[in-house]
This record gives C-alpha cells, sequence and structure tokens, in this order.
C-alpha cells in the first residue's frame, strides 16, 4: 500500500526537543541543512537481562511522519520564545519530509547495535525527526518486547491488556496495540480498538457487585444483560461463595469467572475443583492482579484458562524503555544530491558508535535458528553480497509511505520470526543477547 505523506489531522511537528530546532537554525545558517544525510537508530544494549527484543511503532510513527507539519501558531511560538529566527521559520513554514526510510518490519527481533531504523535526506530534515521517532520507538517496543516474553510464559493460553488505569491515556492505546501484535489476544481500552482494530473485551468490576444489595443481585444483572456467556468476577467478597453463587445464578453454561486476589495458584486449583464438582466443566477460569512473565510462567501447571495483564506490562515489565538512540552515521561535506557521503561517528567514552551506513540480514542454521545477525556498514557494502534474510524494508521513499502492513500481517511476521530463537533465547531467566547487529570487528 502506498500512503502519500498528508495532512489529515493535528500537527505533531512539536513532539520535540528545542535543540532539534536549534540545531536546524545553525545548520541553515552555516549551509549544513542541505547537505545530504543519513540517520541510525539503534541499542547499544538490551535493557538488563533481556535476551532478545521486539520493534514495534512503526506504523504508528508513519502516521506521526504525516502530520509532521508546523502551523503557523507554532512557529509563532518557537519565534516568540526566541528558537526559530526568520530563516528558520521560513524553513519550517515549507517543511514535509521528503527522504526514505528503511526499517526492521514491526514485529521484528533486534539485538543491541541492529540498525532498526535508517533516515536518510537532508541533515536539515533528519534531525527535526529524533525525538519524534525515539519517543514512539522506545515506548512501543519497551511494551513490546515485555508482551512478548509473555506471550511465551503463556504458552498458547490467552492473554488481555488491561492496564489503561495505571499508565498515560494516550500511552495506553499504544501499549494496547503493541501487545497485539506481539500476540495478546485483545485489550479492554476502547480508543485502541476504534484507532488500531485491536479486539476489545470487557465485562465487569467489583463496583458492579458492590452495588447491589448483594453478590447474587450483581451477577443476576449482570446475566441478564449480557447472557450466561459473560465472565463474573467472584472474588468481591469469598471467593469459593462466589463461584457457587455464580453458578447458581448463571447455570453451567456459564462463559467464565474471573479472580482477582489471592494467590492465583493456589485460588484457580480451588475453583477448578469447585466448579468441576458443581458440574459447571466448561466454565473457564482468568486471572488478573499484577502479572508478569514471570508470575505468568509460574502458572504453567495450574488450571488457569486466560490471563488479564496490567501494570507490568504498560511500564514495560521493568524496562520502560528500550533504549534506542539516534545517531548521525553519514554526511556529505557539500551540498547536492551527487555529492558522496563521509561516515561519521561518535567516540566518547561508553557513548561511541560506528560509522556508515548498515544493511543486515539474519542467518539461518540447518534447523532454521537465527545463527548470526549479519551487518555491513560503507564502504564494505559496496559489492557485498547479503545471505539470509533481508532484515530492513522500505518504509518511505521521496515521502512517500510504501510500507503499511495490517496489524494481523505484522502478528504473522513476528510469529515467524519468534520461531528463528533457540530455545535458550526465549528462556525468561537474566541472561545476554546471542547475536549482536554490530558489523563483524566494528563493535565500539
Amino acid at each position: 500500500m502506498v500512503t502519500p505523506l498528508t495532512t489529515t489531522g493535528a500537527s505533531t511537528a512539536l513532539h520535540t526537543d528545542a535543540y532539534e530546532i536549534t540545531m536546524l537554525r545553525a545548520a541553515l545558517a552555516d549551509g549544513t541543512a542541505a547537505h545530504r544525510a543519513t540517520f541510525e537508530v539503534f541499542a547499544r544494549r538490551l535493557p538488563a537481562g533481556r535476551r532478545y527484543g521486539v520493534v514495534a511503532g512503526l506504523g504508528r510513527l508513519t502516521e506521526a511522519l504525516q502530520e509532521f507539519r508546523f502551523t503557523a501558531g507554532q512557529i509563532a511560538m518557537l519565534r516568540a520564545i526566541g528558537v526559530a529566527d526568520d530563516a528558520t521559520a521560513a524553513y519550517l513554514a515549507e517543511f514535509a519530509f521528503t527522504g526514505n526510510i528503511d526499517a526492521y518490519r514491526e514485529g521484528e527481533l533486534y539485538f543491541p547495535y541492529s540498525p532498526v531504523l535508517t533516515v536518510s535526506g537532508t541533515f536539515g530534515e533528519c534531525v527535526l525527526l529524533e525525538t519524534l521517532v525515539l519517543s514512539i520507538l522506545n515506548a512501543d517496543s519497551a511494551i513490546a518486547t515485555a508482551a512478548a516474553r509473555m506471550v511465551t510464559a503463556a504458552a498458547g493460553r490467552p492473554l488481555i491488556e488491561m492496564g489503561s488505569r495505571r499508565t498515560h491515556e494516550e500511552a495506553a492505546v499504544a501499549a494496547a496495540r503493541a501487545a497485539y501484535l506481539v500476540g495478546f489476544t485483545a485489550t479492554s481500552n476502547l480508543q485502541a480498538g476504534l484507532r488500531h482494530g485491536v479486539p476489545v473485551t470487557g465485562t465487569s468490576g467489583h463496583a458492579f457487585v458492590l452495588a447491589h444489595a448483594d453478590e447474587r443481585a450483581g451477577f443476576a444483572g449482570q446475566v441478564a444483560a449480557l447472557g450466561t456467556g459473560t465472565t463474573l468476577l467472584v472474588d468481591t467478597y469469598d471467593t469459593g461463595a462466589g463461584i457457587r453463587t455464580a453458578i447458581d445464578v448463571a447455570g453451567t453454561d456459564l462463559g467464565a469467572i474471573r479472580i482477582d486476589s489471592g494467590d492465583p495458584a493456589i485460588e484457580a486449583a480451588r475453583a477448578r475443583t469447585l466448579l468441576d464438582s458443581l458440574d459447571a466443566r466448561g466454565t473457564r477460569i482468568t486471572v488478573t492482579g499484577d502479572l508478569d512473565e514471570h508470575r505468568i510462567a509460574a502458572l504453567a501447571d495450574a488450571p488457569v484458562d486466560a490471563f488479564g495483564v496490567g501494570t507490568r506490562l504498560v511500564t514495560g515489565a521493568g524496562a520502560p524503555t528500550a533504549e534506542m538512540i539516534y545517531k548521525l552515521v553519514a554526511i556529505a561535506d557539500a551540498p547536492g544530491a551527487d555529492a558522496p557521503l563521509r561516515p561519521v561517528a561518535k567516540r566518547s567514552v561508553g557513548k561511541a558508535s560506528i560509522g556508515g551506513i548498515k544493511r543486515a540480514s539474519r542467518e539461518l542454521d540447518d534447523a532454521g535458528h537465527a545463527a548470526r545477525e549479519r551487518v555491513v556498514a560503507t564502504p564494505d557494502l559496496i559489492g557485498r553480497t547479503r545471505p539470509g534474510r533481508l532484515l530492513q524494508v522500505s518504509v518511505v521513499r521521496h515521502g512517500t509511505v510504501l510500507h503499511s502492513p495490517t496489524p494481523e500481517e505484522v502478528r504473522a511476521h513476528h510469529r515467524r520470526a519468534k520461531t528463528e530463537l533457540l530455545p535458550r533465547d526465549l528462556d525468561l531467566s537474566p541472561g545476554t543477547p546471542r547475536l549482536t547487529g554490530a558489523p563483524a570487528g566494528r563493535t565500539p
């Protein structure tokens, strides 16, 4: 699908930092703004203990890029606070990104120094995008990585995202999308359903039970409105008594019960035994309450049919950022489309980078497992073959979006990519990444 970058909604141009405008101002003054340049997004390291990362947010980024236009009011504000001068204001008034973006697909796995996203154009237009790119990719990739680990722990059992009340209202929508892309079944967030097409689910909270004279009346009201296929929250008072009342009211065809308190392994086992004794063998058990990948994995043998995950998911399960950075890796020394690009890199202690435009592929062994992430950088790139599965795709060309897969296509790609990992890569215990995206012999 080809999508032109046209403005259709609110501007995203000020979702940025002031120093990007001041860099542009200086670059316009000395001519650097017109020089061809390439920036690269990568992570020097993964969050502590993580063995792989998952790329997410690319679809949201291309949407935000379509709205990256500076309005008259925004430009007036930049001038009023002394950030933009006349030349900068004139540049911003006409700004539209006309460069190229190549990136790892959403749902793809990445490792330290993987060239997750490459932005090429003039220095002026590329430098403006840093904060927008990083704020989206860092947040969404952190959530997707945490969610992917939870999907592994759940071992095929459904996972519901329900963390909206534990984060910023817009972050909640993005988190629901990121979790869905890597295998979550649904979300409780209605805006995520409207905006991103994530399946939505939800039944009742403790307030509904407490609003009635007793638990029986609350259950009866819910079943009357929603049918016997609903999920009844049975732990408002006493879980065992709640289960008995639920089956008495809804019958043995009750869809599910939800347990939100106590030790989930113990409570689920007791609930399953009681439900079976009441001949409600088809009634499913959903557990919620401060779950993460480790608590879910600990319930591998528990009779739990589905999990609801909130706080730990939307906060990245302890890693709220993917720690990605946006660095200049090549620039021309003169304006013009034919001016050659010169590799550049930082050398500062602890923050060194690798210069040159990168291309990456993933080599597989005979069993189909990832054996190596092969990354080459200019000038090595010229004339070199690239065996294996190419990791970057063309996302934007000359300002036009070329790559906009559906959520289902992203989910399918993630499932395929994840099958390339070895069992030890999927281990939830702290470990180090087996692969690296650093070119051979070029790790800083």
